[in-house]
């Protein structure tokens, strides 16, 4: 058995990952609440940034994670089209878990929809990212601590999009989604402590691309892209205050002539 460390750089690959959770979960949460405040293509659009932003860090967070994954006696290659796979995957299962809840008349079925769908969804990236890895050995899971890493991502998502349904104020926001991330992130490693590698030791060089020739640049680029769509977020005026600047600068009754 090869062993396995999953933080080759100490707390900064956990730190960063958790990060990433969320502020995707943070961002997320805010589209979502703007997007139920919102009606037509306005809402289809902020939804549709959630998604992608949900989406985004989670993927992130589990190849941030995945920098400081080793395993003793053999390299690590990644599989660069399913790695992308796995990206699309995340995006479109979130998105048709914040679909739901954005659309659905019956907010505690589609809550329980959104939820289990996007769970199953956040599970399915996290194993397709682990099913792009090119190592030399074979790679075996404990199925209880799968599924177990299943039911935390399915709980995660729902509270998620439970927080969008029902959290309005930015310190609640916050707080949700450091909750989000920390689920998320826990997900990540109870699915990585299911895993165990017998290392079969070879000269034949690995297909694939390495973590700093590709995760790296990747997990940097989509990282921008949520800091600086949280900046537009941030900018953009909520329909409340839209709505009290339309008020502003309405004249009063008597003053107007």
């Amino acid at each position: 058995m090869g062993h396995l460390d999953h933080a080759t750089f100490g707390w900064l690959t956990p730190v960063l990952s958790y990060a990433m959770a969320s502020i995707g979960a943070a961002l997320g949460l805010c589209c979502t609440v703007r997007a139920l405040d919102a009606t037509g293509r306005s809402r289809r659009n902020w939804l549709i940034t959630a998604a992608s932003a949900i989406g985004t860090g989670i993927w992130t967070m589990h190849f941030v994670a995945m920098l400081g994954f080793g395993v003793t006696g053999t390299e690590i290659h990644y599989n660069v089209l399913l790695t992308f796979v796995s990206l699309l995957v995340a995006m479109a299962v979130v998105g048709a878990g914040v679909f739901a809840v954005g659309y659905g008349r019956d907010r505690g079925r589609a809550l329980a929809l959104g939820g289990l769908t996007t769970g199953l969804g956040v599970a399915s990236m996290h194993y397709l990212g682990m099913a792009a890895l090119y190592l030399h050995g074979d790679v075996r899971y404990d199925p209880v601590l799968v599924g177990l890493s299943v039911v935390i991502a399915v709980v995660a998502a729902t509270v998620a999009l439970w927080a969008g349904l029902n959290i309005k104020s930015p310190l609640a926001v916050v707080a949700a989604s450091l909750v989000m991330g920390g689920a998320v992130t826990s997900m990540h490693y109870t699915g990585m402590l299911a895993v165990s590698v017998r290392v079969t030791p070879s000269e034949v060089a690995l297909p694939g691309a390495t973590t700093m020739q590709f995760i790296f640049p990747v997990a940097v680029g989509l990282g921008s892209y949520l800091f600086l769509t949280s900046a537009f977020v941030a900018l953009s005026p909520t329909k409340g205050e839209r709505e009290a600047s339309v008020s502003a600068q309405r004249p009063v009754d008597g003053v107007a002539s």
